[in-house]
């Protein structure tokens, strides 16, 4: 029967007699618009998918799930054809109809047969309810359905293949979840690196604490070996096997995310390569590999990055150096590849003792202590309270830029230098040789953050007290005993505890999906964010117990922040991986600008970067100058990691590591002077003092709340500090203690004094006699400051 035949047949029946004919009508509809499924019960299909429709698996977190918009549709230029089969629908009566259908609790079980939770089916109902009564003209077959419910001529729950049909446009996870499953394995990770398959690696665990020569004997396989590849955790180290192996004649390239080193004149690949871990190639072959720090395949973050080297690298022998709480994980996961772990064990070459009294105070500081702070605010207070004691410190911490952390560890190395004091945070762990004789914990309580991405606030692990203690005493030092104890008394009982215990054995590594992976997301979810698919990704992965997906909250932070600019995917995944602290606002809007750029095919020129940093930069004058140079600096690094990932678009890379040099030494110059530094931003905070008595008002406490009102937001120039002249006598005693301690300079007293004077003459006005002049009585009030 031809359709328009049908038609004219259906348009001419009593509404009663319809349902007789609807198979014919429906077959002729199939074949021009789609399927037209019958009533509840008549159609077994419905039932028998929905038990394949569960896959069997965990239930997904439908919380991830973001709704599409699929706007309704407007007049046809066909007409309304359903009305011309049937009549015009009346919206209330599909209104009433629609209730019914949500009410029913067997629609809504079904609808949890198919993954529509309460959650899902109560979305997807909204959307189908607004995309029905908001059309101009329907699908012709759902408005059949819905004029044969309306004349009894079909049963409600017919609706649900129509419901089901708008629930997958808007939810379209719904499906394809097994091929997402599918995707999302990540039961066996050996299976990712066939090259490493192909060969029968011999796999050697140096085992030790710090300073145990664990990491010496495996560089010397590497320096040994025709060819070799060193995976560290730090650029700093990195580089010091670059050094090191160039220095003994072993030519060796460098390769990190912002820096490639070829040291072949043709630039032809050296033999041997020193790299961060991040960057190892899993496709080169090599005669020996080392891993340094192989126990941060725990990290929550960077895991990913060992499991990855550790499985895939291409080398006749691989060599772990670290813990050996590592041990047993490395030899459950080589176990799967069918390659044995032989363990070599290394104790300390020098002795290190945990003393029985605390330091107390600063004044009981000698020559080669190092305080270990875990916060900024600590490493300037106790800088501060150093240098009022006379005493030259080096400091040290983890946003210092490599050549500054180097040049510090260089002054507070050198004998001849005055300076035998070190501040430094847990970023002397790794990476830098110290000549330290005492690590002095000034706070064992370290912020960190776990694996569900929260913030804590918990005493150091014993991993970690052992990996900064180490530094104390070490063998290539001029002290040969270490000795490790506390700033306050009540916290060294608790560091013995922490030192006492066994190292927890490492129990999972971790994993991270790659771009491939994302991509094949994607084509199944096209119209879903970039920040979205990582979180579907995560809770549809399946992993094996040995193994976690790493916390990807920056990459979702840069996911998010970039979602707006028009972006390959591919490209979008890659300026996602780019390192970035989302703490410095800076480098966080300079990624986006980066980003927007791109999109715009506009190449970021040396000369536009220089005009966007406001290029040339000055020595700070405060701390917070110090921390923005620092994020300045962040940002070249961010240039130069791009500059490799896509070389047309930011093409100066050369030109920017000259400039970003430049900017190490501003860097260097303002953390050598940073007492001075640290002065200036105490002053400012003494300016910033809100919550001042009322009776204080009127001295110079008051006067500096209201110069703070005049200072926020500005920069406080010049550090030389003069006699002020003093309202009276207790105020010159307190000017002269503030400009000996250095929290007052020249322009801040200028301003002082003028606003002491004005704030006076208010007062005076508020407390003026009747009949009193208020130039008297500013003139009273100036008495004092006559001189």
């Amino acid at each position: 029967m031809s359709f328009p035949r049908c038609a004219l047949l259906w348009a001419r029946l009593p509404a009663g007699r319809r349902a007789g004919h609807r198979a014919a009508v429906c077959s002729a509809l199939r074949a021009h618009g789609g399927p037209v499924p019958g009533p509840l019960g008549r159609t077994p299909a419905v039932a028998s998918a929905s038990s394949s429709a569960s896959g069997g698996s965990k239930a997904p977190n439908t919380s991830l799930f973001v709704p599409l918009t699929v706007k309704p549709q407007g007049p046809s230029a066909d007409g309304d054809v359903g009305a011309e089969l049937t009549r015009p629908l009346d919206k209330n009566e599909v209104k009433k109809i629609l209730d019914q259908f949500y009410k029913r609790k067997e629609i809504q079980k079904l609808g949890a047969d198919y993954g529509l939770d309460a959650r899902l089916f109560h979305q997807a109902f909204i959307s189908f309810r607004n995309y029905i009564l908001q059309s101009h003209s329907l699908d012709v077959d759902i408005h059949i359905i819905l004029n044969d419910i309306c004349f009894s001529a079909a049963h409600v729950d017919d609706l649900f293949p129509f419901f089901l049909r708008h629930a997958k446009q808007i939810f379209p996870v719904l499906e394809c979840k097994d091929d997402l499953r599918k995707i999302s394995d990540l039961r066996i990770p050996p299976n990712w690196y066939p090259e490493a398959r192909a060969i029968q690696r011999k796999i050697v665990f140096h085992s030790g604490p710090t300073n145990s020569g664990k990491t010496y004997h495996a560089i010397q396989k590497y320096l040994s070996a025709k060819s070799g590849v060193y995976c560290g955790p730090l650029k700093l180290l990195a580089h010091e096997i670059f050094e090191k192996s160039n220095a003994e004649g072993v030519p060796c390239d460098l390769v990190t995310g912002e820096e490639r080193v070829s040291v072949e004149p043709n630039g032809k690949q050296a033999a041997h390569v020193a790299c961060t871990v991040e960057m190892c190639s899993v496709t080169t072959p090599y005669e020996v590999a080392v891993i340094d720090e192989i126990q941060m395949i725990k990290d929550p973050a960077r895991g990913w990055a060992w499991t990855r080297a550790l499985l895939g690298l291409c080398a006749e022998e691989v060599h772990l150096c670290g813990e050996a709480a590592a041990i047993d994980l490395v030899t459950e996961l080589l176990y799967t590849t069918g390659e044995e772990v032989e363990v070599r064990n290394y104790t300390r070459l020098t002795p290190i003792s945990v003393l029985d009294h605390a330091l107390e105070s600063l004044d009981n500081l000698r020559p080669g202590d190092c305080i270990v702070c875990f916060s900024k605010n600590d490493i300037y207070s106790v800088s501060r309270q150093i240098e009022i004691r006379g005493l030259e410190s080096a400091v040290i911490y983890g946003s210092l830029p490599p050549g500054t952390k180097l040049a510090q560890a260089k002054k507070f190395n050198d004998p001849d230098d005055p300076c035998k004091i070190l501040v430094a945070t847990d970023a002397i762990g790794m990476g830098l040789n110290l000549s330290i004789r005492r690590i002095i914990f000034y706070s064992l309580i370290k912020p960190s953050i776990n694996e569900k991405g929260e913030k804590e606030l918990e005493p150091i692990t014993t991993s970690q007290a052992l990996q900064i203690a180490g530094r104390a005493g070490r063998f290539s030092s001029k002290y040969k005993e270490g000795e490790v104890t506390t700033m306050n008394r009540e916290d060294l009982r608790l560091l013995k505890e922490i030192l006492n215990k066994p190292v927890d054995p490492i129990k999972a590594a971790g994993l991270h999906p790659t771009a491939e992976q994302i991509e094949m997301f994607a084509y199944h979810l096209p119209d879903t964010t970039l920040s979205n698919l990582i979180d579907i990704f995560v809770d549809f992965s399946q992993v094996d117990g040995q193994y976690f997906v790493c916390n990807l909250d920056d990459f979702k932070f840069s996911a998010e922040l970039i979602q707006h600019i028009p972006l390959s995917l591919r490209v979008r995944y890659v300026f996602c991986t780019a390192p970035i602290n989302k703490k410095q606002p800076f480098v966080c809007s300079s990624l986006l600008q980066f980003a927007r750029q791109y999109s715009r095919n506009e190449p970021l020129t040396f000369a536009w970067l220089r005009r966007y940093i406001k290029w040339p930069l000055h020595p700070p004058n405060n701390i917070k100058d110090l921390m923005d140079l620092e994020a300045v600096h962040d940002v070249l690094d961010l240039y130069l990691w791009l500059s490799y990932r896509f070389i047309d678009m930011f093409p100066d890379a050369s030109l920017v590591r000259d400039l970003q040099k430049e900017l190490d030494g501003i860097i260097q110059e303002g953390v050598h002077n940073i007492t001075k530094l640290i002065k200036i931003s105490e002053a400012q905070r003494l300016l910033n003092l809100e919550n001042v008595s009322a009776d204080s008002r009127s001295r110079l406490p008051g006067t500096l709340k209201s110069q703070a009102r005049r200072m926020r937001g500005t920069k406080t120039l010049g550090y030389k500090a003069v006699e002020p002249p003093s309202p009276s006598a207790e105020e010159k005693s307190l000017a002269s203690r503030l400009v000996q301690q250095g929290l007052l300079t020249a322009d801040m007293l200028k301003q002082l004094e003028k606003e002491w004077l004005t704030q006076r003459t208010e007062h005076g006005k508020d407390r003026t006699a009747p009949g009193t002049s208020s130039k008297g009585s500013r003139r009273k009030k100036k008495e004092p400051d006559s001189d």
